[in-house]
């Protein structure tokens, strides 16, 4: 199970990668927007492109679901993270974005740092969490959104980190709430505190990078996405969830984590392949 679960979020980070060029190329006639605008996202959604690159997304974050079962929190977010080096890859095929020198050494630094991570993971730590974990989650998406909300009246270039952050933060929630998932059966998920906050912090999240997304130059805001997502949860998963590496491999899985993370945040600027500048084939 181990293994499938690797594959899994492997799987996740593809799908998250192609996901994002689709979704870029579909947003890219789009006005954009100030902060957090429902109907931007509406019009999005009539978009075919926009459409299947967000059923990619859905698919990729069953992978992640698969992942979360099995594996530390610290590798499933980093390889959700190296969806950027798939990202980058994709448009240098399809939007015709040249790599250079350094993008490819931080692809390589994204495959070495999963290898890393993949040799050294343990197994994942206890699901159960007392209810006061739901509730702290359930503050922090809620702050979130209202931080995400007043990001947008913010000069253009600090609007756009902050909502990439709070995006990414969100993102975060989803894990660590899908992370404590004890089953995937409908009946069980009902009644799973769990399940209600993968949710509300999917829908939250979404539409703050969408958000983000449509207002240009997004490359920052990828950077703060990158980091709201792994670093956070990450450590979340070893002081509260119990995540761990295996015994004697703890260096390892640090400095794959570095090197997985680092070399996403340097393809950071492949978050906004779907600007005007950009043709596709």
């Amino acid at each position: 199970m181990l293994v499938v679960s690797l594959v899994g979020a492997l799987a996740a980070a593809v799908c998250f990668g192609l996901a994002s060029v689709m979704q870029a190329v579909g947003m890219r006639r789009m006005s954009a927007a100030s902060g957090p605008d429902v109907q931007l996202l509406l019009r999005a959604l009539r978009n075919w492109l926009f459409i299947a690159g967000t059923l990619v997304d859905l698919l990729g974050f069953g992978f992640e679901l698969l992942a979360l079962r099995r594996l530390p929190l610290f590798l499933v977010q980093a390889a959700v993270a190296s969806s950027l080096a798939v990202t980058a890859i994709a448009a240098s095929v399809v939007m015709r974005e040249r790599l250079g020198r350094w993008e490819w050494l931080a692809v390589g630094s994204v495959c070495a740092g999963l290898a890393a991570l993949g040799v050294s993971a343990g197994h994942e730590g206890a699901h159960a969490v007392p209810r006061g974990f739901y509730l702290a989650l359930g503050g922090c998406l809620a702050g979130l959104g209202l931080l995400g909300a007043a990001a947008g009246r913010l000069p253009a270039r600090l609007r756009t980190v902050a909502m990439g952050a709070c995006a990414g933060l969100c993102f975060g929630v989803l894990a660590l709430a899908a992370r404590t998932l004890p089953e995937l059966s409908p009946a069980r998920l009902l009644r799973e505190p769990a399940a209600y906050l993968v949710a509300a912090s999917g829908l939250v999240a979404f539409l703050l990078w969408t958000s983000a997304l449509s207002g240009g130059s997004v490359t920052t805001a990828t950077a703060g996405m990158v980091v709201g997502e792994t670093l956070l949860p990450a450590l979340t998963g070893v002081l509260v969830l119990g995540d761990g590496a295996r015994p004697g491999f703890v260096p390892v899985a640090l400095t794959g984590f570095v090197l997985a993370v680092g070399g996403a945040l340097a393809l950071a600027r492949f978050g906004e392949v779907g600007t005007p500048a950009a043709e596709p084939v």
